[in-house]
């Protein structure tokens, strides 16, 4: 969301342009606001060369750079308009909204921060400094920047909705029901404030809430984007009152429309991939004691395995900063996938260690500021386990560990979940053939550098959990702490969904698959597994 209003008058925003190149930015502006960026930027032609340096057209300079997708680019020129005008909140506001969509949320947080104080007026302001507030895990100050927004605008449900977010984010789920329900009084149709609820522990949610949600999704003028969430929430409900198949008939239902609305996923080209990138990297290289590496622990899985638990026991030992889930190396391979036009990892068997080294030493160049208070970091992004050749070619010295749990609780918990952009979640064969991808995967590189790679078991460290963190941290190189073992006391900022559970004592009672009986017997099935018997309940 970008701020709309600014302190600055028309008459103060084109001082210094004539009048017709006023007239010119004030028509620049107009198209984008109505999203014909076309136009936008074949008006911005005649400014850029006759007024190149007015703050003004600079700052629409970096709107349209940013509107049109392309927010490196739009820094320049709101930095150089800010400059001379910095005093300008809406400036500040593009700027902020460019660094975030970069995924530098530190200078998006001081451009928003800016926004706000100096234009307090503005709620939009307020609302973009805590969407980022709660994205980098400070839900806490997310909290009171939000309720500044809704004094100022106390009918904007997206406000009202991150609000909730960041209040169920700190563990306050009573306060976080009272606001999803004010939304949901003024719009019954809110799917966000359904799902926003439904993963609240304890469950809110019960019989009235169900018929409310079938009575909204009887509708037909309801909207495909709000059935999705609601069918979500929907299932999760009637789990919870005992009615699996009902429950597992709402998630076919809305994993259906999610498939029609995003592209499906290959399996066939996935696997490829997937055997592609492990013949890659069949031999490395021999580690040295001075190679990069050691200020890293990734932590890979799939989703819904309990990699935020393993983040956060990591990231309460003295030398280790947990972090956010970072986009640094997908982006780096994305990066590098462009320079040599073609996909990764068809490129790797072009690069010496010499060019492995050198993207590495990217990384670490990248991830610095993680660095700062303490010598190692965490880079738990979940997906990352596709790069496994990728990070010990790069990082020899890096460890990685791979959270794994029970192959059918993983899947189930996915197709439970509400993730947007993996596809291979929708049906159950697509489920078990990533599954399989990442076990094999995981296999590999567990043989082939044990040293390096250590597979965490979900149920071992929830079971056992003072043995399995000490073994966790004699893989990572760190002296044994007291305070690992008290992870839920850890206040650091988490930003996933997992945010309130990790701040609490360690949970074993998480395996929900054998309460649904025969009803997984199809996915049991894909995933090479015998069949639901009554000695499993």
């Amino acid at each position: 969301m970008i701020a709309s209003v600014a302190m600055f008058t028309t008459q103060q925003r084109y001082q210094g342009l004539t009048s017709e190149l006023a007239q010119q930015a004030a028509a620049v502006e107009q198209a984008m606001g109505e999203r014909r960026l076309d136009d936008a930027s074949r008006g911005m032609d005649k400014l850029t060369r006759q007024a190149p340096t007015h703050p003004e057209v600079l700052r629409l300079r970096g709107m349209i750079e940013f509107q049109n997708g392309r927010a490196q680019s739009a820094l320049e020129p709101l930095i150089s308009s800010l400059q001379q005008r910095p005093q300008d909140p809406l400036t500040f506001s593009y700027l902020g909204a460019s660094y975030e969509a970069l995924g530098d949320h530190e200078n998006a947080l001081k451009a928003f921060r800016k926004a706000c104080e100096l234009g307090p007026e503005n709620a939009r302001h307020w609302l973009n400094f805590g969407r980022v507030l709660t994205a980098s895990g400070w839900s806490e100050h997310a909290a009171v920047v939000l309720q500044q927004a809704l004094k100022i605008a106390p009918q904007d449900q997206l406000a009202r909705a991150m609000l909730a977010s960041a209040l169920h984010q700190e563990g306050r789920s009573a306060e976080a029901v009272t606001e999803y329900r004010k939304i949901l009084a003024q719009n019954p149709a809110s799917g966000s404030s359904w799902w926003g609820m439904a993963v609240i522990k304890p469950m809110p949610l019960g019989a009235e809430d169900v018929a409310r949600m079938r009575a909204v999704l009887s509708r037909a003028d309801t909207d495909r984007d709000e059935r999705i969430p609601i069918g979500f929430a929907l299932a999760h409900a009637l789990e919870h009152l005992g009615e699996h198949a009902a429950a597992l008939d709402s998630l076919a239902q809305a994993h259906a429309l999610m498939a029609a609305k995003h592209s499906s996923w290959d399996s066939v080209e996935t696997r490829n991939i997937t055997l592609r990138g492990l013949d890659a990297f069949a031999e490395l290289p021999a580690v040295q004691p001075d190679d990069p590496g050691r200020e890293v622990i990734f932590i890979v899985s799939m989703p819904r395995s309990g990699s935020t638990l393993t983040e956060q026991i990591l990231a309460s030992h003295s030398q280790v900063n947990g972090t956010l889930e970072l986009s640094d190396l997908p982006q780096i391979m994305s990066d590098t996938s462009g320079q040599h036009q073609v996909a990764y990892p068809n490129w790797v068997d072009t690069f010496s260690q010499e060019d492995w080294l050198a993207l590495g030493q990217t990384y670490l160049e990248r991830t610095q500021r993680w660095r700062r208070e303490r010598p190692r970091m965490t880079d738990k992004m979940p997906g990352n386990w596709r790069y496994l050749g990728a990070i010990l070619s790069m990082l020899p010295n890096a460890r990685v560990v791979v959270v794994r749990r029970d192959p059918l609780e993983t899947c189930l918990a996915c197709y439970r979940m509400l993730l947007y952009g993996h596809e291979y979640t929708h049906d159950f064969a697509s489920l078990a053939e990533c599954w399989h991808q990442f076990d094999q995967t995981v296999e590999a590189w567990q043989a082939r550098a044990p040293d390096r790679v250590r597979v965490q078991s979900y149920e071992a460290l929830t079971q056992d959990p003072e043995t399995q963190i000490r073994e966790l941290l004699t893989f990572c190189d760190l002296p044994f702490e007291e305070a690992c073992l008290n992870f839920h006391s850890n206040q650091r900022r988490v930003s996933t969904p997992s945010a309130a559970q990790v701040r609490q004592p360690m949970r074993r009672d998480t395996a929900r698959a054998d309460t649904f009986g025969p009803l997984l017997d199809p996915l049991r099935s894909a995933l090479d597994l015998p069949a639901f018997t009554a000695k499993n309940e």
